[in-house]
């Protein structure tokens, strides 16, 4: 018992600096990156092109009818097939940034649809045209709405960066994963694994709650 307490407190510090130095920094990346896609695709899916719309549509679709590894499997190891090489960490960038744009697509797309038509109807009274209405008085609106379900976006997305470890990107489960091959305790090491996406995860969560007490309290002044 007291070996297994010593891999514990001797592994913490390798595992916890790779969420640091690799989750954390993929999870970012990936979201931002995500989210100027999923700008992008909702604009296209409110679209009144229809062709736009449609591209907007199917995009959403493959990326929400097909799991998040299989993605991250076709562009690491299915893209070389085709002349396209990639080393893991942009690859693993691409496959989440992909991922996250089609989910929050549709938040962000809700969130507009949630602006009163009279916001736009006023703004086009006083002279506005369409793109200054959507960048200074409806996107800033959309922005508090879909601030909740963003954050639960990101804080999943943090969780999925864990499959990353399968295309040998070292983040905290790539860490977990090699102090367990060396060991052999795979129970003790995973478990702490999983501990340490938990502290991640509540210590996101608690920024969530701040954030949106935050804008609740910009919104009612």
């Amino acid at each position: 018992m007291d070996n297994k307490w010593d891999l514990v407190w001797s592994s913490l510090w390798p595992i916890v600096q790779g969420g640091l130095t690799g989750t954390v920094p993929l999870a970012l990346a990936s979201f931002v990156i995500g989210l100027v896609i999923a700008l992008a695709v909702a604009l296209m899916r409110l679209n009144r092109n229809r062709v736009l719309s449609a591209v907007g549509r199917f995009y959403v679709s493959v990326i929400r009818g097909t799991p998040l590894l299989v993605q991250l499997f076709v562009i690491f190891f299915g893209l070389p097939s085709v002349g396209i090489q990639l080393d893991p960490w942009p690859s693993a960038i691409i496959a989440f940034s992909l991922n996250v744009g089609g989910y929050a697509a549709e938040i962000i797309r809700a969130a507009i649809l949630s602006v009163p038509k009279g916001q736009w109807e006023a703004a086009h009274t006083i002279g506005m045209s369409g793109s200054q209405t959507l960048r200074r008085i409806v996107l800033p609106q959309a922005a508090r709405v879909s601030v909740p379900p963003l954050s639960n976006t990101f804080i999943s997305l943090v969780k999925d960066t864990s499959l990353a470890s399968l295309i040998l990107v070292t983040e905290l489960f790539r860490q977990a994963q090699q102090v367990a091959a060396f060991s052999q305790e795979f129970m003790v090491l995973y478990v702490e694994a999983a501990v340490v996406y938990w502290v991640f995860c509540t210590i996101l969560s608690a920024g969530q709650s701040a954030l949106e007490k935050r804008l609740d309290r910009y919104v009612a002044h």
